[in-house]
Parts: structure tokens; C-alpha cells; sequence
């Protein structure tokens, strides 16, 4: 997609990306939509932590894309899924970005969830 706009402008603005080495779990209303050992956690000034698993290991079933989309100065155009489980339907409550800046090209094919904003969803290490 090419280089990031917002790298650029704000070069103080940290936004990192660490390959975690443990298994992680996505839980929405009780039910398991992703598990993975192969999880990103991107740290971004400002912003909580947030957890990117490869949809090869997400339930896509559970996942409904939406019309919306947001742009990221640093990351790229994100897109929206909402996620249907147990009779709930969590609008907007996962995204991805499908065509990441250079600098957060690791992200592409991966998906985020709103843990924070979402209360029936739960991100978390597999014990």
C-alpha cells in the first residue's frame, strides 16, 4: 500500500507490533471465536493493547463483515465485522486491515476484536 502517512508526520508516535509467544483465546458471550499461537500484539501510543490472530484460526462463521470502514494514519483503511454468537449480535466488534501501510504489512489476514469496548467479548492467554 506504500509508506505510512502518519509515520511520517508524527515520527514520535510509537506503534509496535510483538509476535507473542503463547497461545491466545478470543471468547465472545461465552463461546471461543479465535484461538491461536500465532497472535500480534500491536502496542500504539494512546491506545490499549490489541491482539491481531490469523483468520485461518478464527471462527469466520461467527463473523459478519459490515459496510463500515475507518482509516488509521498509521496502519490503513480498517474494516468491520460484526460477530453472532448466542443469540447476540456484537456490531462492528472485530476488524482488519486488509491492505496495511508498508510499516504494518505483518497485519494483513489478520483480525483485532474490540475487548475493551465489547463487554461480551474476552481476549485472553489459554492457560
Amino acid at each position: 500500500m506504500g509508506k505510512s502517512p502518519g509515520h511520517r508526520k508524527w515520527p514520535d508516535h510509537k506503534v509496535d507490533e510483538q509476535r507473542l509467544g503463547e497461545r491466545m483465546r478470543v471468547e465472545a458471550a461465552g463461546r471461543t471465536v479465535a484461538e491461536s499461537a500465532d497472535v500480534i500484539r500491536v502496542r500504539e501510543d494512546g491506545q490499549p493493547d490489541r491482539y491481531y490472530f490469523p483468520r485461518e484460526d478464527i471462527n469466520m462463521s461467527l463473523l459478519e463483515r459490515t459496510d463500515s470502514s475507518s482509516e488509521c494514519p498509521f496502519k490503513g483503511t480498517a474494516h468491520y465485522y460484526s460477530v453472532d454468537v448466542a443469540d447476540r449480535h456484537l456490531d462492528d466488534a472485530a476488524w482488519t486491515y486488509e491492505e496495511p501501510y508498508e510499516e504494518h504489512a505483518a497485519l494483513q489476514g489478520r483480525v483485532a476484536f474490540y475487548d475493551d469496548k465489547v463487554r461480551e467479548i474476552d481476549v485472553k492467554p489459554v492457560i
